[in-house]
């Protein structure tokens, strides 16, 4: 039996799609002081929390039941001291988020102007990445729409 993963590419494409966009817009106009170290001592940007929201929100929206990998968690923005860090990453999701609707994208996927987000759930859904993987892996390819 082959299974089809029709839709999981084209959510793909699409979550690559926007992170790149992300990503050059960070890249053109990261400022200084716009990171933070981690415990491991390594360093993470505005684009890696942003980039990960706008994923996360794509691919949760796509395939809700579906957990996420990811790398960071906002712990660390959460606070009243990151005020200006978080607002950066919020905007900079949010500028990505609301971009008009693409060729092969879907507003449900929340995209499109309509679908900024608030802090709140900019730090929530970066946290949906926290999940830790399994051995079982995913379970086969469904109409997820």
């Amino acid at each position: 039996m082959s299974l089809s993963y029709t839709a999981e590419k084209q959510v793909a494409i699409a979550a690559v799609r926007r992170a790149c966009m992300l990503t050059a817009s960070v890249f053109n106009k990261l400022v200084k002081n716009e990171t933070l170290t981690k415990d491991d001592k390594t360093p993470v940007t505005v684009g890696d929390y942003s980039a990960q929201a706008v994923i996360n929100t794509i691919l949760n929206r796509a395939f809700p039941s579906d957990p996420i990998v990811g790398e960071e968690d906002s712990a660390d923005l959460r606070p009243e001291s990151a005020t200006t860090l978080r607002n950066r990453i919020v905007e900079l999701a949010n500028e990505t988020l609301t971009a008009p609707i693409q060729s092969g994208e879907e507003a449900s996927w929340g995209l499109g102007p309509e679908h900024a987000q608030t802090p709140e759930q900019i730090m929530d859904v970066i946290d949906k990445g926290n999940y830790g993987g399994s051995s079982t892996g995913r379970k086969p390819p469904q109409n997820h729409r």
